[in-house]
């Protein structure tokens, strides 16, 4: 049976370095039998959490229900039906882009915080799904996993929705011109990734 693999772009920039690379996994796992969809969180119509708190009142494993009427449940419908999950966003100002967090509060659904409580806990601790996670900064990618929370985001978002991070994808020094090319070894590090998720 074949994997079924999401895709999210926390990117503003189609076809930029980020959604690229995202590009080349999710074909290369295409190429291996997998369907895939990508989802760019730009276009989507995504409400800021208000911190209500009401879909994190009710116990079970099941995420909460949001009091937001936008496009999140669509995504979240989605990667239920997904084996496997490929997402992707840019550093700026030292961490991943606002679409991105926007995204990412969102995801307090997947926690149980009833009023009272001093802390959430998550719903369900389980990750038997498998992520890649893809980021690029302007500085060296060494200094960018020191200096910039992006992977730390992208991993608790992955971890959150219940999948396993077992690739980083993390590029360095790409904002010397206004249009990027990408060296072959990141392009092959994405397909490889996304070999490795369909099979």
């Amino acid at each position: 049976m074949s994997k079924k693999i999401l895709g999210i772009v926390g990117s503003y920039r189609k076809n930029g370095v980020v959604d690229t690379l995202v590009t080349e996994a999710l074909g290369a796992a295409e190429r291996c039998g997998a369907i895939t969809r990508k989802i760019y969180l730009v276009d989507a119509r995504i409400g800021f959490c208000t911190n209500c708190r009401s879909c994190t009142q009710k116990p079970g494993v099941e995420p909460g229900e949001c009091v937001l009427s936008d496009e999140m449940q669509a995504i979240l419908d989605e990667w239920k039906s997904c084996d496997a999950l490929i997402i992707g966003a840019p550093v700026n100002f030292f961490n991943v882009t606002a679409v991105m967090r926007r995204f990412m509060e969102r995801l307090i659904c997947f926690s149980c915080w009833p009023w009272g409580r001093p802390a959430p806990t998550m719903r369900n601790k389980v990750r038997v799904k498998k992520a890649v996670l893809i980021t690029a900064t302007a500085m060296p990618a060494l200094l960018g996993r020191i200096f910039t929370g992006a992977v730390r985001a992208l991993k608790l978002t992955a971890k959150t929705l219940g999948a396993k991070p077992v690739k980083t994808i993390f590029v360095g020094l790409v904002a010397s011109q206004p249009e990027v090319a990408l060296s072959r070894g990141a392009i092959r590090k994405a397909q490889a990734a996304g070999r490795a998720l369909a099979s």
